[in-house]
């Protein structure tokens, strides 16, 4: 489920379920929890960039149906993972993103984004909220205004409001993306690794990263109370049969 190469000590791990749009399963939460950890013990590896295939970075949660596959990470050991990354983390934003494809931008160090691509966190229309730390993260980026209608809404954000937004460092043309990217990731990598990771350690400190953990926690925990709701069994039922969610009468 996951694509990884490795150039100039650039490692890339791209998402690689193009045809479920890069869906997190429980199979890929893992899986990129390991590339994370991989990456993290590598001396090789200086800087890590996540990508898609295909024409998406992810569209959030798969709500296909569900396997017996049995996690060993899952969604909170993915997220601690990239929390405690000690390395520089790209996030390279090829096409849409939603739900957990919107919110891992705020737990990268920098994050670049196709002209053609876009965000949107559709938590609300869910009946369920916003993960990945984003509850905290997209208020400190965009302001707490902002942030709130961003999580709240559900509303498309192009490429260009969320550079303007805070959320996106820079804005490439979809032609030559990646070669982009790369080229941002690589200068990073041909600099001193122990300065870039000191660097790292005191803009985010052990006490910021409890604090994203503490949040993280919460979020889930509340992502489980309304998971199955009234409103979260409509909205999937919605969109398995293709239409319009109904919450009047809840």
């Amino acid at each position: 489920m996951l694509n990884i190469t490795e150039q100039a000590r650039v490692r890339t791990v791209a998402l690689n379920r193009p045809e479920a749009l890069n869906a997190f399963n429980k199979r890929q939460f893992d899986e990129v929890a390991e590339a994370f950890l991989a990456a993290k013990a590598d001396a090789e590896c200086r800087v890590l960039v996540l990508t898609g295939a295909g024409r998406a970075f992810s569209a959030g949660a798969d709500l296909g149906p569900t396997t017996d596959y049995q996690p060993v990470h899952g969604l909170d050991g993915m997220l601690h993972a990239i929390v405690d990354f000690p390395k520089p983390f790209v996030l390279a934003i090829n096409g849409l993103g939603v739900g957990i494809g919107a919110t891992l931008t705020g737990l990268a160090d920098f994050v670049f984004m196709a002209q053609s691509a876009r965000l949107r966190c559709p938590f609300s229309t869910l009946g369920l909220v916003a993960e990945a730390g984003s509850t905290r993260t997209f208020p400190a980026l965009m302001g707490r205004q902002r942030a709130m209608w961003f999580l709240m809404a559900s509303e498309w954000m192009s490429a260009t409001q969320c550079k303007e937004a805070g959320l996106a460092l820079e804005v490439f043309a979809d032609d030559g993306f990646m070669d982009a990217v790369h080229e941002k990731a690589a200068y990073l990598a041909g600099l001193p690794s122990e300065s870039l990771t000191s660097a790292k350690r005191l803009i985010i400190d052990a006490s910021e990263r409890g604090r994203l953990k503490t949040v993280i926690a919460a979020e889930n925990a509340a992502l489980a109370k309304l998971s199955g709701g009234p409103a979260n069994l409509e909205a999937v039922a919605a969109f398995r049969e293709k239409r319009e969610a109904d919450f009047s009468n809840l």
